[in-house]
């Protein structure tokens, strides 16, 4: 990719030219966008709102996805969560997600085993993980340095701004892939690609495309939801609490 935007140019120009957006809900912590085809994304919110966003007066509902999906080029951030959310409405459907290569993880498994797969692995290792995921500590446990960033740190974390000096150095590195919507995302792949670390994107705000694996990422993890998310009132009563809601995690590892 010659400019971190082509990251995103692919990801809306896979998307159809006939699906429309039904409902948009701008959640405390998870953004949603519902299609016309029954599929519904999520992305983390960001509630940064320091560049005037884009669509001010223009509703969600009824647009083509593909000009709502362009909202993640937004900087106001708020703004971009409805665009990654967008993006992911239609990959996160389980039959295009499965199109796609993807294979369900496990029933029943939610995101807080997501880095239990890795605990005898990094044994020894040093590990990277962007985002802070209160879980991760416990499951990486046997790696020899385990380095979280943050963009807002807590006590132990690195500041995010460190990855340019630590992903070189690791062995292992996950993403939190609410850095789409932030747009560190290109950037983070490439650094922690380019060291040579196994490189694993975690979490529901996962465009589940198969040109992250082309990039170099050693596993792609997203979520579909089950199909009763989708319904206004459902969305409404999950928005608040902080819950991603029920639904399949899925993955595709890529071949050498």
């Amino acid at each position: 990719m010659s400019s971190p935007w082509d990251v995103y140019d692919a990801l809306i120009d896979d998307l159809p030219q006939d699906v429309t957006v039904v409902l948009s809900d701008r959640g405390t912590r998870w953004t949603r966008v519902v299609n016309s085809a029954d599929g519904v994304g999520s992305a983390w919110s960001m509630k940064d709102t320091s560049r005037p966003a884009i669509s001010v007066g223009t509703p969600d509902a009824g647009r083509p996805i593909r000009d709502v999906a362009a909202l993640v080029r937004s900087w106001n951030l708020a703004e971009a969560s409805v665009g990654q959310a967008a993006i992911n409405s239609w990959y996160s459907r389980a039959e295009v997600a499965a199109r796609n290569g993807f294979v369900p993880t496990g029933a029943g498994l939610t995101w807080r085993q997501v880095f239990d797969p890795y605990a005898d692995a990094v044994t020894g290792r040093v590990v990277a993980i962007i985002g802070h995921f209160p879980f991760a500590r416990a499951a990486l446990h046997k790696a020899a340095d385990l380095q979280i960033l943050e963009r807002y740190p807590e006590p132990g974390d690195y500041p995010d701004t460190a990855c340019e000096y630590l992903l070189p150095q690791a062995d292992y590195v996950f993403i939190s892939s609410s850095s789409f919507v932030n747009k560190s995302a290109p950037r983070l792949i490439d650094l922690a690609v380019g060291g040579g670390a196994h490189t694993v994107l975690v979490g529901p705000s996962t465009p589940m495309h198969p040109l992250l694996l082309e990039l170099g990422v050693d596993t792609v993890t997203g979520y579909v939801p089950d199909p009763e998310v989708g319904r206004a009132e459902v969305i409404a009563s999950l928005s608040p609490t902080g819950q991603i809601g029920p639904g399949t995690r899925m993955h595709q590892h890529r071949t050498a």
